[in-house]
């Protein structure tokens, strides 16, 4: 069953607030998002496998823990996930990155793709499927689905705003999925946005209406 981890710690607290607020200009929305990522990525990596390496210091031959494989991919659903990641390449470098882009209907509230690119041994890697709001799940569920079908075996899925309507589609469709989560808010308003959320996070990533 999909473990859900809500995050706790008081710089990621503290730099989602700052993120809701409405003054706050794309630049530091952006670099927020950014730093806010980062730290959710050393959370959602605690449980990577290590293995004992051989190597030489300066000093001595010493025995060192790496991460075993070290095959990792970032999949940022489009266009807001693309504001997480380089958070996260700054914590995990060596990872690839493919994209999946997903857009929503106004009329529907449903996500239509448009986009999808994935490295060729995506069957091989460990996937972070990012993307800033989690609200209706539709286009995670979607998304995560899409990788699926390529062979993707180990998914975890991380957001920073979530909705409890999607947490619990998300889990519903895809129990084998952690999620990883900045925070959880109240619910989903008429217009299936995120309350009190942030706004529309691609928006203000890119600074577009």
């Amino acid at each position: 069953m999909a473990q859900v981890n809500i995050m706790t710690h008081p710089l990621i607290k503290h730099k989602i607030g700052i993120i809701r607020r409405k003054e706050t200009g794309n630049r530091d929305f952006r670099e927020l998002v950014s730093e806010i990522a980062s730290l959710m990525c050393y959370e959602a990596t605690k449980d990577l496998p290590l293995e004992k390496v051989e190597i030489e210091t300066p000093i001595c031959k010493a025995v060192v823990e790496e991460i075993r494989g070290k095959k990792l991919a970032i999949v940022p659903i489009l266009r807001a996930g693309l504001g997480m990641v380089d958070g996260m390449l700054d914590m995990i470098p060596a990872a690839k990155v493919g994209h999946v882009g997903m857009q929503r209907d106004e009329e529907t509230h449903e996500p239509v793709e448009y986009y999808f690119k994935i490295p060729d041994d995506i069957s091989q890697r460990e996937v972070f499927v990012v993307d800033p709001m989690l609200a209706t799940g539709g286009s995670a569920v979607d998304a995560i689905s899409m990788l699926k079908k390529r062979g993707a075996k180990k998914i975890i899925f991380m957001c920073i705003i979530a909705a409890p309507e999607g947490v619990e589609r998300l889990k519903s469709e895809h129990p084998d999925v952690n999620i990883y989560i900045g925070a959880l808010d109240e619910k989903l308003n008429e217009n299936k946005y995120i309350v009190p959320g942030l706004g529309d996070a691609g928006d203000r990533i890119f600074g577009t209406k």
